[in-house]
């Protein structure tokens, strides 16, 4: 998608590092981001719910590119700050109101059964988008440095906006009694509602949270690859093998649609144990190794989702899909500071916590009859 052709992705752990931040305040920036979406999420999820997710989407974009010329124009660990901040709002926008978006479009059209496969598309058609984004920053920055690829990413982030400004959206059925505040109010109460006092629902949410918060994992990759003795200008295409590979886990994620939970966190952990090998090694070709790891984590995640969107009855689809949101900030915060006090073995440590998780929180059966 284009959202995620930015070729700052594979460089702006980088520039926080060259600009001479710490790992430390490197992972408070995360933190930051993380602290922004505990705020927002929810909120901003029921706000797609009672008015727009395509204009959520658009609004998103718009404060995507808003912090990257922060970045860009005023380098340093304010500006980095203040920049978060607004990715994060805008992330927030957009959290939910894709995947609702997509299964109220696929139930519009009687074709629900396909979410699984056809998120996964997404998922991995996201993913493959970085090899553009790699290959513009490989290019970028020998000519112009952190400054031509920052505001080459503002361009792209504006451009998603206008195009996400076209897609069509499933009209949806409103009362008309009640004032605006009020439905915002109403559809807020209803997706919190449906997100903690659902059993099938709830177990759902806390697996997706704790599975989205390991993406977090990704942030760190180029830095990884630096300590692994890779030259700083090969490191954006160094890496653009581990997005490909968790392309590949999402595109093939249908295949594992009827696996039950205990089978999914087994697919899980082989992908943890495969990264801390990896870790060990120290060498290049660990990433290699890191990105089976990425295709196992990205195709179960796709499923944990999709299961998920299934269980959720009500019409406030991105409010609950942002609870889930909100989970994976609250857990994302607690994987940067584990990073931040031990790395890598910090960090694959609390995947092992997920993976225990994993089989309880998707026990049960979903709506779409779903064997779990």
């Amino acid at each position: 998608m284009l959202a995620d052709v930015v070729p700052l992705y594979p460089l702006y752990a980088l520039l926080f590092a060259d600009t001479g931040l710490s790992d430390a305040e490197i992972s408070a920036l995360f933190a930051i981001w993380s602290v922004v979406g505990i705020v927002v999420e929810v909120p901003t999820g029921a706000l797609a719910d009672r008015f727009s997710r395509k204009s959520a989407l658009v609004a998103g974009g718009v404060l995507q590119a808003a912090g990257y010329a922060l970045w860009t124009a005023t380098p340093g660990f304010t500006a980095f700050a203040a920049g978060f901040v607004l990715w994060g709002l805008g992330g927030s926008l957009v959290s939910g109101s894709v995947e609702a978006l997509l299964y109220d479009g696929l139930v519009a059209t009687g074709a629900q059964e396909h979410f699984t496969r056809i998120y996964g598309q997404v998922g991995a058609f996201e993913l493959i988008a970085q090899i553009p984004a790699a290959v513009a920053a490989t290019v970028l920055f020998p000519l112009g440095g952190y400054e031509l690829v920052g505001w080459a990413s503002v361009a792209t982030c504006l451009t998603a906006a206008f195009v996400a400004s076209r897609v069509p959206e499933p009209p949806r059925t409103e009362s008309g009694e009640e004032d605006g505040e009020a439905s915002y109010l109403a559809a807020l109460r209803t997706g919190v509602v449906e997100a903690v006092r659902s059993p099938a629902v709830r177990g759902a949410v806390v697996a997706v949270a704790l599975l989205t918060s390991l993406d977090g994992i990704e942030e760190y990759f180029p830095l990884l690859a630096r300590d692994w003795h890779v030259p700083v200008d090969a490191i954006p295409l160094a890496v653009v093998a581990i997005p490909l590979a968790g392309a590949a886990g999402s595109a093939l994620a249908g295949r594992l649609d009827r696996l039950r939970p205990l089978s999914l966190a087994l697919v899980l952990l082989a992908g943890v144990l495969v990264f801390a090998l990896a870790g060990l090694l120290g060498v290049p070709l660990g990433l290699v190794l890191v990105g089976l790891f990425y295709a196992a984590y990205r195709a179960v995640l796709v499923v944990a989702n999709a299961r998920l969107q299934e269980r959720i009855d009500g019409t406030a689809r991105a409010t609950v899909t942002s609870v889930a949101g909100l989970g994976t900030d609250l857990a994302g915060l607690l994987l940067y500071a584990a990073w931040a006090v031990a790395g890598l073995p910090a960090a694959l440590g609390l995947a092992l916590v997920v993976v225990a998780v994993l089989p309880f929180g998707l026990r049960g059966r979903s709506a779409a009859g779903a064997r779990t």
